[in-house]
C-alpha cells in the first residue's frame, strides 16, 4: 500500500471514528431504498457491521439483494460544508455472520454502541456484517479518491 493509499485509509478511519451513522443503501425488485443505521467499522476496515430489526425493508431487502452501499459524511448542514465536509461511499456484500464470527462483531458493536445492548439481545434483531469491496472518499465537495480492495 503507497502513501497516498495509507492517507486515504487515515482519513477514512476519522471519519469512522467522529461519526455514528450512516445511510444504507439497499435495492429489490429494482427499487432502490435507504435507510440510517448505526454502525462500526473492523479496523482495518475490511467490514462494517451494523443491526436491523429482522422484520425491516432493509432486512427483507438484504436477504434478496446482498450488494449494498454505506455512506458515512461529517456535514454540518452549512454553508462551509461545500470546502470542509468529508464523506465516503463504502460498496460491497451483507451478509448475516455465521455463529462463530457473530460473537466477535457483535463485541465490536457493542464496544461502540454499548447502549443498544438491550436491542441486540432481542430475537427479532439480526446482527448484519458487510465486506467492503470498495471505499470512495470524496473531500472538498469534488476531490475523490477511491481505494479497491486490499484494505
Amino acid at each position: 500500500m503507497n502513501n497516498a493509499e495509507n492517507q486515504t485509509r487515515d482519513q477514512i478511519r476519522a471519519l469512522f471514528d467522529s461519526q455514528s451513522l450512516a445511510v444504507l443503501a439497499t435495492s429489490k425488485d429494482n427499487q432502490p431504498y435507504a435507510s440510517l443505521v448505526l454502525f462500526a467499522a473492523t479496523p482495518d476496515l475490511k467490514e462494517i457491521v451494523f443491526l436491523t430489526p429482522n422484520t425491516t425493508r432493509k432486512y427483507d431487502h438484504l436477504i434478496h439483494n446482498p450488494k449494498v452501499a454505506v455512506l458515512i459524511n461529517d456535514t454540518t448542514n452549512q454553508k462551509e460544508d461545500i470546502d470542509r465536509a468529508a464523506s465516503v461511499t463504502a460498496t460491497g456484500i451483507a451478509v448475516i455472520p455465521e455463529h462463530e464470527k457473530k460473537k466477535q462483531y457483535l463485541d465490536l458493536y457493542l464496544h461502540r454502541h454499548p447502549h443498544l445492548k438491550p436491542f441486540s439481545d432481542l430475537k427479532t434483531t439480526a446482527l448484519v456484517c458487510m465486506t467492503v469491496d470498495r471505499y470512495v472518499l470524496v473531500t472538498q465537495f469534488q476531490k475523490v479518491v477511491e481505494i479497491q480492495g486490499g484494505f
